[in-house]
Order: C-alpha cells, then structure tokens, then sequence
C-alpha cells in the first residue's frame, strides 16, 4: 500500500506525467525537460526528485549534466498501462514536438562536427589513446573465432572494415554522415588495392537506431568508439543486438566512465563514459551474455572493451 500511495501521489501533478511520458520516449538531460516543458531548471529538479523518490524516474549525474531514465520496468509497467487506458492520447502533442526540436538540435550538432572532421576523423581519435593498442585488443577479444557476416556500426572512415573486413564473409559499414561515408568509400577503395576483400565491403547511410539490415542478418557487429555519441545508447545496444543470429557477437569499444566535460561541446561526445554494471545491464536487455573483455589504461582516457554474445539455439534431438 506505501508503493502505491508513493507513485500516485508521485504522478498527481501534470508537470509529473509529461515528465514520464516524456522519458518514455528517450532518456533526458534535466536541462532539456526545462526546455521542452517551458520551466525553470530548479522548478523541474523539483519535479524530478518527485519522480524518484517514488521509483519512478533515475538520475545519473556526468559531470555537470544530469540524465534521467525510467525507473524499473517492473515499478513503471503498470502505470503506463494504466496511462494508455484511461489517457487523451494526444495531450503531449505540443511537448512530442518539442522534443523533436531538442532531437534535431543534438543531431545537428554532431552532424556539424561529424562534416567538419572527416578528413581528420582517424587523427582526433588517436589524441584518446593509441589506436594501435585498441586494434590489438579488439583482435584478442574476438579470439581467432570466425568472423562471419560483419556489421560496422559508425563506421566513420571505415578503419574497422579495413581491419576485420577480410576475415569476414561480408562486411557492411553504416554511418548516418554522407561525407564519412565518401571518405570511408575512399580508403576502402584504396586499401582494395592491397586486398581485394575490401572492394566489396558494403557502405549505407543510416541510423543507429534503425538500421537498414533485417533481424539474424549478422555474426559480428561492432561498435567502435562510437557510443559515446549516442542520444540513447541502450536503444542503439538493442537495435545492434536485434541483428545477431545465434552464436552472434556484439563488441563494443569506448571510454570508461571520466569527468572530461570539454569533450560535450569540442568533439560532440554526448555521454562520458559508460560503467561496466550499464553495459552488462543494456546487454542483458537485448538478450546477450556480457563480458569485459579487455580495459586499456590511457593517460587521459581509459578506453573499455565489452563483448556480447547471443546464445546458440539448443540442438533439436529428433527421437
């Protein structure tokens, strides 16, 4: 009866139920629901403390921003059931809009430093930590196993195609960025010289949260320091996972968690780093077996490398 009481008097407010329907949607800093709710930011810290005092709502505070997420599903389920029920459907029409607004503004930004840099893309990742030493723990973590069908999420100049492209069956890099993707056609084009494999990697515009390629469709996908940009990682977790057949495996490599704010607004990074308890959890979601596969102390950055893995499928015994 305490729990029940608690969220209802949690979501007695209207201010309180945009706010969840809003992070039904995506995962927000506090700044940005000031912004889509036309509040002060004290106003809607208020609001949030509400929220997740009550289960809720969490917060995950990276360096001076705050980010909130829904509560636990188990504690959510039930009111949003009960939303959908009873509510006008189309009484945040006016706050969904603005939150595409907020949407398009992240976008944007990264998309303007993405077509500033191409031509720089490989140089800027190298100032992190050598991407020599990332390569080689990417080749101990995959083991010496096939590599099969490869699907390079953010490909950006294609570095990952070049590197694994010709163990692979067949290889498909995506990036949402044009240019990034004339660059990657470019290198590939030239590396295809010295390795044939390489000319028939695949390029495709598209998004990491909607990609172009149909479920079971890969064995290996990789996401290469390419999460940190992420709005909504554990969305672009399971849409990565959604492509992996039985057996498949998802590695992920990017920063542990830092405290280096300048890097939001000089090279785009819209999280700061990622725990191994998120990575464990976002896989788990997406119905993969975690495991750290490797940690690379940096002198600034500490880059992580984390490996899923789709279970096989029990083998049908025909009596």
């Amino acid at each position: 009866m305490k729990e029940a009481l608690a969220i209802f008097r949690a979501l007695a407010d209207p201010t309180r139920l945009r706010i969840v329907a809003l992070l039904r949607v995506m995962e927000l800093s506090v700044g940005e629901l000031a912004q889509v709710l036309g509040q002060s930011q004290p106003r809607v810290s208020r609001h949030v403390k509400i929220l997740a005092d009550a289960g809720l709502a969490e917060r995950r505070r990276e360096g001076s921003w705050v980010f909130l997420a829904l509560g636990d599903t188990r504690r959510v389920a039930p009111v949003f059931a009960a939303i959908d029920a009873w509510e006008d459907a189309h009484h945040t029409d006016g706050d969904l809009a603005r939150l595409d607004a907020v949407r398009a503004e992240r976008s944007a930004a990264a998309e303007r430093y993405f077509e500033g840099h191409a031509a720089e893309w490989d140089a800027i990742r190298s100032l992190h930590v050598a991407e020599a030493e990332v390569e080689g723990a990417i080749g101990r973590a995959l083991d010496g196993r096939p590599i099969g069908r490869l699907v390079d999420i953010g490909t950006g100049t294609g570095r990952m195609l070049e590197l694994l492209g010709p163990r692979a069956e067949s290889a498909i890099g995506i990036d949402r960025s044009p240019e990034m993707l004339r660059f990657a056609r470019a290198r590939l084009t030239a590396a295809g010289q010295a390795e044939p494999a390489l000319t028939r990697a695949e390029l495709r515009q598209g998004d990491m949260y909607a990609l172009p390629l149909a479920d079971r469709s890969a064995d290996l996908v990789v996401l290469h320091l390419v999460l940190h940009y992420a709005q909504q990682p554990a969305a672009a977790v399971a849409e990565a996972a959604r492509l992996l057949g039985p057996g498949g495996r998802l590695l992920i490599a990017d920063f542990a968690p830092h405290d280096r704010e300048e890097l939001r607004d000089q090279a785009a990074h819209a999280r700061l780093g990622f725990s191994d308890q998120q990575m464990a959890e976002w896989m788990g979601a997406a119905g993969l077996s975690p495991a750290v596969a490797d940690t690379l102390e940096g002198d600034e950055l500490t880059v992580k490398l984390w490996l899923g893995e789709r279970p096989a499928e029990p083998v049908r015994r025909v009596a």
